[in-house]
């Protein structure tokens, strides 16, 4: 077996075809747009290059054929955050059932962290945001993966546990139909907080869109920033994330709270965009961009998934969050609401509140991620994910 450097266009053909051929016969894997994929690793793209590296590779066999891929990160503002020892990453992990390919890949992106005095490495994750290409999935196969979310063979969990990675964290995705009950803790926390004239809860309209950068920085900072491992969001970080989603943004799926005016929780929401690109086959191109048109003018889309969701501390346990999911509830099942299902973005097991809120809208767990870490020294301890809140 060669393990092959991706630089030249052929390889990175390859890198890209290989998921094609392992899943053509799997019914719920939906090929991820090729230009998403190549954006990771495009410095252009991809701001992460600004303060990190990363590089993957291709795995042929005897014959020439593409068995595997891999690419391994170093993002220097990560390396050390909430970590005993400098850690990297790998990702796009995708092989053929051979265990000694697998490790032949893993051993691959090991020798290059070492080399940059990285001492552990955690898989599969993203040279970038976490939520996008982040995890494994070891439970819910029987469900489509949403938009830039990991799906793969049961057998890869083997792979990685035989390699010696140890799961650091489990990610929990949480689903229900839009229509039916809340718990009865939220209606009592959204009946308190109704009592109080000072807060209010609305959904954003687009006349107001300009303003949706900075609102979703200053939440986003207060209610999640510095805490264990997660950076703060930078206002060229939020323009770009509100640049990117929106060509799909629907105005009644983004809400905020408020407390005297002043934004202090959000609950945001797209359409759940893989139910459409399902239908491109990876390709963004003309035939691809029309069918995008074509499948969002007829509404095909009933799914739609939550992205953020946050408090700042300062009004946590006060029942804002029950109220935002009501004010969101009654409108969700008024008539003309066209989505009918509902996946939130995974929340990590290191984060007991959010779950216990996520539990309260009588949404069960529908898949499971793992994030993996694997510590070069394997005589030091191994720590999971601190608990955050």
């Amino acid at each position: 077996m060669k393990i092959i450097e991706v630089i030249s266009k052929e390889h990175q053909h390859e890198f890209l075809m290989l998921p094609v051929r392992l899943y053509k016969n799997e019914p719920y894997w939906i090929r991820p747009l090729d230009k998403d994929v190549e954006a990771v690793f495009d410095r252009e793209k991809n701001k992460t290059f600004q303060h990190g590296e990363c590089v993957r590779w291709i795995l042929q066999n005897d014959k020439g054929e593409t068995i595997g891929r891999i690419a391994a990160f170093v993002n220097q503002k990560t390396i050390n955050k909430g970590n005993d020892q400098p850690t990297g990453g790998l990702g796009f992990f995708e092989c053929v059932q051979d265990q000694q390919a697998a490790f032949i890949l893993f051993d691959t992106a090991k020798k290059w962290l070492q080399e940059r005095g990285i001492e552990a490495m955690d898989g599969p994750i993203n040279f970038g945001n976490r939520d996008r290409w982040w995890g494994l999935l070891i439970e819910g196969y029987d469900r489509e993966p949403n938009y830039q979310c990991n799906y793969n063979f049961p057998y890869y969990k083997e792979f990685f546990e035989a390699y010696g990675f140890q799961v650091y964290f489990y990610q929990l995705t949480f689903g229900r139909p839009i229509e039916g009950p809340l718990d009865e803790r939220l209606y009592e926390k959204a009946s308190l907080v109704e009592q109080n004239p000072d807060y209010a809860f609305s959904y954003l309209p687009k006349s107001q869109w300009d303003t949706l950068p900075t609102k979703i920085k200053d939440v986003y900072n207060r209610a999640w920033a510095k805490r264990g491992e997660i950076p703060e969001l930078t206002e060229a970080q939020a323009r770009h994330l509100v640049k990117q989603m929106k060509p799909i943004m629907d105005e009644k799926l983004l809400w905020f709270g408020y407390y005297k005016d002043e934004p202090i929780a959000f609950f945001l929401s797209l359409p759940e965009v893989n139910q459409i690109f399902k239908h491109v086959k990876g390709k963004l191109d003309v035939l691809g961009k029309l069918k995008f048109v074509w499948h969002s003018f007829r509404k095909t889309n009933k799914k739609a998934f939550g992205l953020l969701f946050g408090v700042v501390p300062e009004h946590q346990g006060k029942g804002v969050d029950g109220a935002i999911i009501e004010a969101f509830r009654k409108m969700a099942h008024a008539k003309g609401f066209v989505y009918e299902h509902y996946e939130m973005n995974w929340i990590g097991d290191f984060n007991p509140k959010m779950i216990r809120v996520v539990e309260q809208i009588n949404a069960p767990v529908v898949k499971r991620h793992a994030t993996y870490r694997k510590l070069f020294d394997e005589s030091k301890p191994f720590k999971r994910m601190p608990i955050v809140g």
